[in-house]
């Protein structure tokens, strides 16, 4: 193909992808000063004026030419906005690779771009498929990848390679027949308070208030799983995991935090969002840091978090219908928590509940119901 005379234009109402051109330079260069950029694809780092000359006057217009991969320039705003390209699509089946300037985040003008391009590869290249990549924690590619339509995500331990060291990848992809749009929900941590606690989304702040719950002799004889010692690259982990959660559509997971000082006090989650049988259930499990015992937190933070569960999904609630919660028969205080709440006891499961002892509890079931959920 000639470039760029053969390049075709792409637009929709906001966003036009179009043949790069030298007007690109300046703004290509500054886009890959961002630490983001640099942290998250396989440009050269330090990044020189003239990786951008040579990028965008000899490699585009040669790989056009020859058909091994077709990038074009992100044009939002009337402004050079980053780059989109198709490549190895051998057999009908390619990849798509994505960048977007730093004033441009935010505006959804990746994911247009994106399904134009996916769009352009099924209609005009005919493509079965195209496939998406990114190292794991690039959580903005991941969201425009699942906002654009892209499923079946799995992860590639050191799948990628970047400046000659190996990273694990996510890998989705979405074919030709396939709605360009969300599968599943990514979930939002919404800032939930009353009754002097906050509950919000777990940061980085909170990692040393997490080891020190974690490692809790009360909180590790109930939660024999947890690691232990219990260290702060644990509690880091934890914190990251939270991340997953919503993206997977899994779980939402709350710090209940004091409303004055903002300190963490516990976590409570609601979880088994994609439970195979009934995905209109979900699960609610807690643990409280010991600062926060004896007071009335955590109850008080599961009846915010089943008040949002209960909450249609119209008005930007979970829409559960019924909730179910597990205790040790031992642990009066976790049940006390249900209770409170307005579960009810349906069961026990008999020698269910492992404990750092080595022991395994009964295990008592609750339920609660939206029909007869009373704030």
């Amino acid at each position: 193909m000639r470039f760029p005379d053969d390049v075709p234009v792409l637009t929709d109402s906001l966003v036009t992808l179009r043949a790069h051109t030298a007007a690109d330079i300046d703004p290509a260069y500054e886009t890959c000063q961002d630490p983001e950029m640099q942290r998250w694809t396989t440009i050269p780092v330090p990044y020189l004026h003239e990786h951008a000359v040579d990028y965008l006057t000899r490699q585009i217009p040669a790989r056009w030419q020859d058909g091994s991969s077709f990038a074009w320039a992100i044009e939002y705003d009337g402004r050079y906005a980053g780059t989109v390209d198709l490549r190895d699509s051998e057999g009908g089946v390619g990849e798509i690779g994505f960048a977007v300037s730093p004033w441009a985040r935010g505006h959804g003008v990746m994911t247009r771009a994106v399904k134009l391009v996916v769009r352009h590869a099924f209609d005009d290249l005919g493509w079965r498929r195209v496939t998406w990549r990114a190292y794991v924690g690039n959580w903005a590619s991941r969201r425009v990848a699942w906002k654009a339509g892209f499923r079946s995500l799995v992860t590639l331990p050191d799948g990628g390679l970047q400046r000659g060291v190996r990273r694990d990848e996510w890998v989705a992809s979405v074919a030709r027949d396939d709605e360009l749009e969300p599968q599943g929900n990514w979930w939002t941590v919404p800032v939930i308070e009353g009754k002097g606690i906050r509950l919000r989304a777990l940061a980085a702040k909170d990692a040393e208030r997490v080891m020190a719950a974690c490692n809790d002799a009360r909180t590790q004889h109930w939660l024999a799983g947890l690691p232990s010692p219990y260290g702060l690259e644990d509690a880091e982990a934890f914190i990251d995991g939270r991340l997953e959660l919503l993206a997977s559509g899994e779980g939402v997971s709350w710090a209940i935090a004091d409303a004055e000082t903002d300190e963490l006090l516990g976590n409570i989650s609601v979880f088994d969002l994609n439970n195979r049988i009934d995905k209109t259930m979900a699960e609610v499990g807690y643990w409280a840091h010991p600062d926060a015992r004896g007071r009335g937190v955590m109850a008080a933070a599961a009846g915010l978090a089943i008040r949002h569960a209960f909450t249609p999904l119209d008005d930007a609630g979970l829409g559960r219908r019924r909730l179910v919660l597990y205790a040790a028969a031992g642990n009066t205080a976790s049940a006390r928590v249900a209770e409170v709440n307005g579960f009810t006891r349906t069961g026990l499961d008999r020698a269910a509940a492992p404990l750092r002892d080595g022991v395994y509890d009964d295990l008592v079931c609750f339920d609660l119901l939206a029909t007869e959920y009373t704030p």
